[in-house]
């Protein structure tokens, strides 16, 4: 009956957020306490558990979500976007021109959302595609497919971040592995995207007035040098320190203060507060336009926090009213990998919700109570979820029809481009998760 209950929650999140469009916050809080009530809790200890399930979550996820928005911001308004996109193209030449264009969306979407890194790649797409003659398609298609695949594989990210969390996960060492997986993948899909017949026919222009971020001039923008170490301290710290603890025992002094450094929050901070000096104060800017734009940036990801949260208090409902114990013992009687067990979860969620982090979120709930048996590395399930909740976008999806106006696309072509990658890159990462297991990671 637990299952019963658990399953009928999931199934009234979905009808509230696909067929009466609610919020997705004000959902997964209705789920929680329908099904808390629903398995016997009582009322007073469900909002409790709720309660602890926002706290437990959010934690330290809070300053990794507002320092990655805060960072995406600096880049953007600093024009130090711009600028590593402009080196990118110079240096790969304008016969390697969608490489360039990949590379620069990857280094860009480490540190930025989906939707804020497409907004920022936008003006850099459309230039290249008045400068060069070259069609939006050709240009543009490798950087969304670098973003879509940096948004679902890698943390700082929120939902990868938020299944860390959930599944007590290194952040460092999934990011890692993430990368081991995005970097192949994302070649081979803009590989494979080159190839096929059907991508030239497509008919996609810039549309008309439609208006764009700043483009910066050369003299307006910061160093090349300065801008890529902006954009990847986070990642060098967090890679450093999960290297460092592969090679050096923990009790170290020293290892205290890499650990320190290299840990999501911390390592964010440190690049905020770089390029808030590099970017802005010392280019002239001043202190309280900095601080303007770091307030700004915050606003734009409020409710991803929220959504994240109200996941967590899912979670903690299925864990205190002992439904955690039923679904880990069922799920342990089942056949079936642990790692393909989270995909399919995952991208069933997604496939009905849409948002990814929803589908992240509602998944990793499911999933935690079998983690500590499941017999396969906790980095690997991670993103063997995550994975999974970047499959298959289509018309239920907020970035879906953000990919579809800027690239000025039908609904079917924007079918045959960005569901067809996503589907590709999320089946992919499940390969990739499935064949690092069996090399023993």
């Amino acid at each position: 009956m637990s299952l019963a209950i658990v399953a009928l929650g999931v199934v009234a999140l979905l009808v509230m957020l696909v067929y009466l469009k609610f919020d997705a916050f004000i959902s997964l809080i209705l789920v929680s306490l329908g099904v808390g009530l629903l398995e016997g809790m009582d009322i007073s200890k469900v909002t409790v558990s709720i309660y602890n399930g926002i706290g437990g979550q959010l934690k330290s996820l809070i300053l990794v979500i507002a320092f990655g928005a805060m960072l995406g911001r600096l880049l953007s308004d600093s024009g130090a976007a711009q600028r590593i996109s402009t080196t990118m193209i110079k240096t790969f030449g304008m016969n390697n021109l969608q490489w360039a264009m990949m590379l620069t969306a990857f280094i860009i979407g480490v540190t930025m959302f989906f939707e804020a890194a497409l907004i920022v790649m936008i003006p850099i797409i459309y230039t290249v595609v008045i400068d060069t003659k070259k069609s939006l398609m050709y240009v543009g298609l490798p950087a969304v497919i670098a973003l879509s695949i940096t948004h679902g594989f890698l943390p700082p990210h929120p939902g990868p971040a938020a299944v860390c969390d959930a599944y007590g996960a290194l952040m460092g060492k999934t990011l890692l592995y993430g990368l081991v997986l995005a970097l192949p993948i994302a070649t081979f899909i803009t590989w494979l995207f080159k190839r096929l017949p059907y991508i030239e026919r497509i008919n996609c222009t810039i549309p008309e007035g439609m208006t764009t971020p700043k483009i910066f001039k050369d003299d307006e923008m910061p160093s090349f040098g300065v801008s890529i170490l902006c954009a990847l301290l986070p990642i060098f710290l967090m890679a450093i320190a999960t290297v460092f603890d592969l090679m050096f025992p923990k009790n170290l002094p020293f290892m205290k203060v890499i650990n320190f450094f290299g840990g999501a929050p911390i390592a964010l901070l440190c690049s905020v507060l770089l390029g808030s000096y590099l970017l802005g104060i010392r280019r002239g800017h001043t202190t309280e336009a900095v601080v303007k734009s770091l307030k700004d940036s915050v606003k734009s990801v409020a409710m991803i926090i929220l959504i994240i949260a109200a996941g967590g208090a899912f979670k903690q409902v299925i864990v205190d009213s002992g439904v955690a114990m039923v679904v880990k013992d069922t799920m342990q009687g089942l056949n079936v990998s642990p790692l393909v067990m989270a995909w399919s979860i995952a991208a069933a969620l997604r496939l009905s919700v849409g948002s990814a982090t929803v589908s992240v979120m509602t998944a990793s709930g499911l999933i935690a109570p079998i983690i500590p048996d499941c017999g396969v590395s906790v980095e690997l399930m991670v993103l063997a979820t995550a994975c999974g909740s970047a499959w298959t976008s289509h018309v239920n999806d907020a970035g879906f029809w953000l990919y579809k106006e800027y690239y000025n696309l039908t609904v079917i072509d924007a079918i045959k481009t960005r569901s067809v990658y996503t589907t590709i890159l999320g089946l992919m990462g499940l390969g990739g998760c499935m064949l690092l297991n069996a090399l023993g990671f």
